[in-house]
């Protein structure tokens, strides 16, 4: 598990500063004065109530929605307007609901190499059936019909979809939600052997409920409630 690629800090793949974002045309704060950095083979865990902003945070970080005021940094540097797809093809948010476009689990996962941000990449089939592996499922599960996915399909078709793809960051809401014990396991398995597999350049924010769970996968977890990061949890 992640304890086992526990290491001092390293370099700071991504940094947020002074995130701040308000209800469009109202002045209720969403994300107040939010500042954290993630470091290469250091996980974060992030914890509060539901409302509390923990999906706004991670949909900022992977710039998918306006900031008020705020600065995130990639590798040192703000990435500019034309160099958003490629962000976010190195920081990668999953949905604990994600859509899965294509007619089968195997098209579904063959879409991202249409985008431009990959267009220098192609599909590899027998790397996705080792990640399927790693989870329980076989070269078959590629053939099934997305529209038949349970929930936890879902979240394993959208885990394997972007791993496949060697991103530095994963931003990760509540992934295991959908799954039983067993599948919650081999996601996390997978999740530790794609950190380890490199861990001078990976990292990922895991955002749940379960305590036990989000500091057992991460080396550290922030709290945050009213859109700010506090201390500690509230009873």
């Amino acid at each position: 598990m992640i304890q086992a690629v526990r290491q001092k800090p390293d370099h700071v793949l991504l940094e947020a500063v002074g995130l701040r974002r308000l209800v469009p045309g109202g002045e209720k704060v969403l994300l107040n004065s939010v500042s954290i950095s993630l470091h290469a083979g250091r996980t974060m865990g992030v914890m509060g109530p539901s409302g509390s902003g923990k999906t706004l945070l991670l949909r900022a970080l992977a710039m998918l929605d306006p900031l008020d005021e705020g600065e995130i940094r990639f590798r040192g540097e703000v990435p500019r307007h034309a160099a958003i797809p490629r962000y976010r093809s190195q920081v990668v948010y999953l949905h604990q609901r994600p859509a899965l476009p294509g007619a089968t689990v195997e098209a579904a996962l063959r879409r991202p190499f249409a985008l431009a941000a990959h267009r220098d990449r192609a599909f590899d089939r027998d790397k996705v059936v080792a990640f399927l592996e790693q989870v329980g499922r076989d070269a078959a599960f590629l053939d099934k019909s997305t529209a038949d996915l349970s929930g936890g399909e879902q979240q394993l078709t959208a885990l394997v979809r972007a791993v496949q793809l060697d991103p530095a960051i994963l931003l990760l809401d509540e992934p295991t939600a959908s799954l039983d014990a067993g599948a919650a396991r081999a996601i996390e398995n997978l999740l530790s052997a794609w950190l380890a597999e490199s861990p001078g350049e990976r990292t990922f924010a895991w955002v749940g409920h379960n305590a036990e769970q989000t500091m057992r996968m991460t080396h550290e977890v922030k709290y945050i409630r009213g859109g700010r990061l506090v201390e500690e949890p509230q009873s």
